[in-house]
């Protein structure tokens, strides 16, 4: 059986002239606390994380979490990190987004976040109106990018998009505009498609931000295996290396260094 591990949020702040405690506290912040702690811990492959359970208590407000001890373990290195840094630039992008996020509750609630593992006794990272933990914009640029899936869905209530599922990214969105899937006549869903799209790129790190994505192109992607062409391709290559010793050559490419 896996060690487990403790993970501790208590928020302290007001509710009108009372101080906060589980019976006045509003659902839809302990929502944001849970939609935001899974980005914290598990940042990518959601799908095989550990369980992570949830408790409220009093004194004033303490969510409790509980997951594995390694997980614990990592996240607590994290939240000294940033402490120590007071800054969320080197953080993956979903984990440096839940962090923002609770950033802008504690600003506009007034609220404190003191965070802490069970590893330690006192708080790791504290959270308040008066810091600042944002991204900092200059090191995001705008880029264009290339994916390539199966498209699982079209729509969208508030904003069109479509939902691609691709094998190197997971599942995306990507905004599309109304008038591009009122245009279309033909049946999208469950096709393979290549995409052209614009968002978010980190210039230190490399990473998108896939929340940013909007569309450029659609494109028609249906790759197959040509065994025809491919034995073509190595016939000519075949008479390329006919006179070469590949021993030789390799040799030569490694500048005469024997591995």
């Amino acid at each position: 059986m896996e060690k487990i591990g403790d993970i501790e949020i208590r928020v302290v702040g007001k509710s009108g002239n009372q101080s906060l405690s589980p019976d006045n506290y509003d659902i839809k912040h302990i929502a944001t606390i849970l939609q935001n702690v899974e980005d914290l811990l598990y940042p990518n492959n959601k799908k095989d994380r550990p369980i992570i359970t949830y408790d409220i208590q009093e004194g004033s407000v303490r969510h409790l979490f509980k997951t594995t001890i390694q997980t614990v373990i990592g996240f607590s290195a994290v939240l000294g990190q940033v402490q120590a840094n007071e800054s969320i630039d080197f953080l993956e992008l979903k984990t440096a987004r839940a962090i923002e996020n609770i950033q802008n509750l504690s600003r506009q609630k007034n609220y404190e976040f003191q965070i802490k593992t069970s590893l330690k006794e006192d708080y790791e990272l504290t959270i308040n109106p008066s810091t600042k933990y944002f991204r900092t914009e200059n090191i995001w640029v705008e880029a264009e990018f290339y994916f390539y899936g199966i498209l699982k869905d079209a729509g969208g209530k508030s904003k069109a998009n479509i939902h691609l599922d691709t094998q190197d990214y997971g599942y995306l969105s990507i905004e599309t505009g109304e008038e591009f899937l009122k245009e279309r006549e033909e049946n999208l869903l469950y096709k393979k498609f290549g995409v052209r799209a614009s968002g978010k790129q980190n210039i230190e790190t490399g990473e998108i931000d896939t929340k940013s994505l909007s569309l450029i192109e659609l494109i028609d992607y249906q790759p197959k295996f040509d065994s025809d062409y491919l034995n073509l391709l190595i016939k000519k290559a075949k008479k390329s290396w006919k006179n070469i010793n590949p021993d030789e050559w390799l040799l030569n490419l490694r500048g005469g260094y024997e591995a």
